[in-house]
C-alpha cells in the first residue's frame, strides 16, 4: 500500500500592529507626512513584526459620491511603499468606519441625506466605487496581503439602521467588488465581539465564520471578561483564544484560518504592574490554536492627550508613545514573537467540549456563549488543564438506538 503524502507544515504565525499614527492619530490623513509614517514603521520593525494593518479614512477619500481624491489615494500608496521599504506587509482596511469610539462617514450619509450605509442602494453603488477604486489602487504594490471591508463596521450600527440579511448582503457585495478588483488578495470582513455574544445584533457568527476568506476576531477584555477574574486570571488570559476557538469551530469548512486581529492590553483592566504577564500570558495561550492565522496588536502608537473627546483607554494602548519610546508592553511582545515566530509545533491533543448553541443558525442565543455565561466559564475551567476545542452539537454524532 502506498505511503499517504505527509501533509504540509502550517505556516509559521504572522505578527503584526494596527498602525495608529504617532503625530496627529488618523488626522493626520488630512495632513499627510510621510516622514513621520517612516519613523513610526522604522519603531515597528525592530520588534520583530511583519505586517502592518492601516486605516485610510473613507469620508477623507470619497468626499462626494461621485468623487474620489486622487491625491488621498496616492497617500495610501506611499504609505504601503514606506512599508514595503522596512521589509513589512501591508492589510488595508476600506471602509473607516469606525476608529477609536469615534464614526466617520461622508456627509452625502448626514443630515439631510440621512440613508443607511448597509440597505441604501445609493450608498451602496458609491461604496461598490470606492472599494473597487481603493483595492485597484492597492493591489499594484506586492507587500499589500490583505484587504478588509471595514474597522468594526458593526460599530456603524444602530446610526445605521439594518438587518441580519441586509448586513450579510452588504458585506458580500464588497467583498466581491474587492476580490474582482483585487485578484490574489485575502479580502476579509472584520467584526467586534458582538457578533458572537449579543442575541439581538444584526450582524451574526455566520459573517464571521463563512464571509471572507479567513475569519478574524478582535479580543477585547474590557467586554466583561476583565470582570470575572483578575487582570492575569484564566478567563482574561484565554480570551482571545476563546475566540479564535468560537471562529473555527463554527467556519465554514474544516480548517478555515482565524485571525486575531485585534488584541491589546487596555486601562484600567490590565493596569502597568499586570501588562507584561498578559501579553506573554495572552500570547502562549492562542499561539496553541491550530487554527491561528496570525495576531496584530492594538496598537502601534499612543494617542496624544492633546487630542480630547476619546475615552480614556484609548490614550495609552500603542506599543510606543507619541514621542516613540518603546513600552513594556511592546518588550513583551517582541519576546513573544521570538518565541512563537518560527516554525509552529505540532498540534497536541486538545480536550473536547461541546457547545449547546448553535450559532450559526440560532443567533437569538449567542448569550449563552458569551463572556460570564455557564458555557464560558466551563470553558475557561477545562482550558487550565490545557487546550480545549470547542465542537458544535451538530457535529456530535447521534446517540445509537438500542436494538
Amino acid at each position: 500500500m502506498p505511503a499517504l503524502p505527509t501533509p504540509p507544515a502550517p505556516a509559521p504565525l504572522r505578527f503584526g500592529a494596527n498602525h495608529v499614527p504617532s503625530s496627529g492619530w488618523f488626522y493626520s490623513w488630512l495632513d499627510f507626512d510621510a516622514d513621520q509614517i517612516a519613523r513610526d514603521f522604522d519603531d515597528l520593525v525592530g520588534l520583530g513584526l511583519d505586517h502592518v494593518r492601516i486605516f485610510p479614512v473613507w469620508p477623507w477619500i470619497q468626499p462626494n459620491r461621485s468623487l474620489i481624491r486622487s491625491s488621498a489615494v496616492d497617500d495610501v500608496l506611499t504609505t504601503i511603499d514606506l512599508a514595503a521599504a522596512r521589509g513589512l506587509d501591508v492589510c488595508v482596511d476600506l471602509v473607516q468606519g469606525h476608529l477609536s469610539s469615534f464614526d466617520f462617514l461622508p456627509s452625502w450619509v448626514l443630515t439631510h441625506h440621512r440613508r443607511s450605509v448597509f440597505s441604501h442602494p445609493e450608498v451602496r453603488a458609491g461604496l461598490r466605487t470606492y472599494v473597487d477604486t481603493l483595492a485597484g489602487a492597492v493591489a499594484t504594490r506586492d507587500n499589500v496581503f490583505a484587504l478588509t471591508l471595514g474597522n468594526e463596521v458593526n460599530n456603524l450600527w444602530p446610526a445605521n439602521p439594518t438587518t441580519i440579511a441586509d448586513s450579510r448582503s452588504w458585506a458580500q457585495e464588497l467583498l466581491e467588488t474587492a476580490r474582482r478588483a483585487a485578484p490574489g488578495l485575502l479580502c476579509l470582513h472584520s467584526l467586534f465581539d458582538d457578533a458572537f455574544y449579543a442575541p439581538d445584533h444584526p450582524f451574526g457568527p455566520a459573517d464571521v465564520t463563512t464571509l471572507g476568506d479567513l475569519s478574524t476576531v478582535h479580543s477585547w477584555v474590557f467586554n466583561g471578561v476583565g470582570a470575572i477574574d483578575a487582570p492575569l486570571g484564566p478567563a482574561t488570559l484565554t480570551h482571545a483564544d476563546y475566540l479564535v476557538e468560537l471562529a473555527a469551530a463554527y467556519a465554514a469548512e474544516p480548517g478555515r484560518p482565524v485571525w486575531l486581529q485585534e488584541v491589546g492590553a487596555p486601562l484600567p483592566e490590565i493596569g502597568p504592574e499586570s501588562v507584561r504577564e498578559f501579553v506573554t500570558g495572552t500570547v502562549d495561550h492562542v499561539a496553541q490554536n491550530p487554527a491561528l492565522y496570525g495576531i496584530t496588536w492594538w496598537c502601534s502608537h499612543d494617542l496624544d492627550r492633546s487630542l480630547v473627546d476619546f475615552p480614556d483607554r484609548e490614550y495609552d494602548l500603542g506599543l510606543f508613545t507619541v514621542d516613540h519610546r518603546r513600552k513594556p508592553v511592546a518588550e513583551a511582545l517582541a519576546a513573544s514573537i521570538a518565541e512563537h515566530g518560527g516554525p509552529r509545533p505540532e498540534p497536541v491533543a486538545r480536550q473536547l467540549i461541546e457547545c449547546p448553541v448553535d450559532l450559526v443558525r440560532e443567533p437569538e442565543r449567542r448569550a449563552e456563549v458569551a463572556p460570564g455565561s455557564d458555557f464560558h466559564r466551563a470553558w475557561v475551567a477545562a482550558r487550565i488543564e490545557g487546550p480545549v476545542e470547542i465542537v458544535p452539537p451538530l457535529a456530535w454524532p447521534e446517540p445509537q438506538r438500542a436494538e
